[in-house]
């Protein structure tokens, strides 16, 4: 493994890691500075800027780095991303929180540059398996994060910011010193319109080649809200499970997802190709999220997490197949809006998920579960539409 691609992984991870940290100590933080106020108020705020700005900023960091190059883009974010933790863990005011929650949105959406550095430095017949990596040190990322959070924030609250500023000052001093540049900048005049957001939006929707990829990406991203939204839920209401078996269930979830996107997605792609392990991905999740629906024991509960984990494989191909159908020139463009989108649904999903789950909890508990499995079946059809073509510029 090349320096360049342990920079990204590591610029990932502690991305993944910086966002579960807040987790288990926001709350408290946000009652010291607001004292016996409405926290919830600040807390939906919070939650709200950083997602807007995500959606909002990954199309254009992504164009950017189509034309400035990557690393100026990544070395920007990680900057920014320093001095929102560093917001953090000074404050003393509500509204600084919410600024630097909006910076950390901004300079979050560097993984759309990050899914485009990755694209640069690896041969189409890897670029599955090293998605796989990039969505394994994800999962590790969200693991880790919450438990230091938890486990730092008990001997200071704001411990857990200063330790991420750390980790990303360290970050971009690596990158800094050692991340060479996979894509040199392009000449030409730069026009303001390139920040437009709306920009590669649009052009999006005038690469009618990529509906297909897009809808399924999508549908993707709505069915994955569903174990992250009620996973909790589900297991105290239909299991019974107390925290321990929560925390361990989850554990289980995320190990699991790791384990099978580092080893098994390289494997499957080599053997199947990058459309076959996305069928057999979708396989796997299909039928786990209806056996989930059925089950109504504890210990089935975890026997179906394998299930989800070798699900976690169809992503990596997606994005595989999604890169090999736009030029060099476009995949920072691609990465960018592909982001915003996933980020779109990772705000829609969560709200359909509650909606359908507690309008339907006390008729059949199990509903959302085969509503997803629904969703997976109406996306098929689209798999005869998805193939490998030589890259068309839109």
């Amino acid at each position: 493994m090349n320096k360049a691609l342990i920079v990204i992984l590591a610029t990932v991870a502690l991305d993944a890691i910086g966002a579960g940290l807040i987790f288990p100590i926001l709350p408290s933080l946000l009652a010291e500075i607001v004292g016996n106020g409405d926290i919830g108020f600040l807390y939906g705020v919070m939650l709200a800027t950083y997602a807007l700005m995500q959606f909002v900023f990954s199309p254009i960091l992504g164009a950017m780095s189509d034309r400035f190059g990557r690393r100026p883009v990544l070395l920007l974010s990680l900057a920014g991303t320093l001095v929102d933790y560093l917001f953090m863990t000074f404050t003393p005011y509500g509204w600084v929180l919410v600024v630097g929650r909006a910076m950390a949105g901004v300079t979050s959406a560097n993984m759309a540059v990050a899914s485009a550095y990755i694209t640069d430095i690896t041969p189409e017949d890897k670029r599955a398996e090293r998605f796989g990596t990039l969505g394994a040190v994800m999962s590790v990322g969200f693991i880790i994060g919450p438990v230091i959070g938890g486990v730092v924030g008990a001997w200071w609250l704001r411990a857990p910011f200063l330790a991420a500023a750390v980790f990303n000052g360290l970050n971009l001093l690596v990158a800094l010193v050692v991340l060479p540049e996979s894509r040199k900048a392009q000449p030409g005049k730069f026009e303001l319109k390139e920040l437009n957001p709306l920009r590669p939006l649009l052009w999006l929707w005038n690469f009618r080649a990529l509906m297909p990829y897009v809808i399924v990406s999508v549908v993707f991203g709505l069915v994955a809200a569903i174990p992250g939204t009620i996973w909790v839920l589900y297991g105290t209401d239909r299991f019974g499970w107390d925290s321990v078996h929560l925390g361990m269930s989850l554990a289980a979830f995320g190990v699991t997802a790791a384990l099978a996107q580092a080893f098994l997605v390289g494997p499957l792609s080599r053997r199947f190709g990058d459309l076959g392990t996305l069928m057999i991905g979708v396989a796997f999740d299909t039928l786990g999220y209806v056996l989930m629906g059925f089950a109504d024991q504890g210990w089935m509960g975890y026997a179906v997490t394998p299930l989800f984990a070798l699900g976690g494989v169809a992503m990596p191909a997606l994005n595989s197949l999604l890169t090999k159908r736009v030029s060099d020139d476009q995949q920072g463009q691609l990465q960018g809006v592909m982001a915003s989108l996933m980020s779109l649904a990772g705000i829609v999903g969560p709200v359909l998920t509650t909606v359908v789950f507690f309008s339907t909890k006390d008729i059949w508990i199990g509903t959302i579960w085969i509503v997803g499995a629904a969703l997976y079946l109406l996306a098929t059809p689209l798999f005869g539409t998805v193939k490998t073509p030589k890259p068309v510029a839109a």
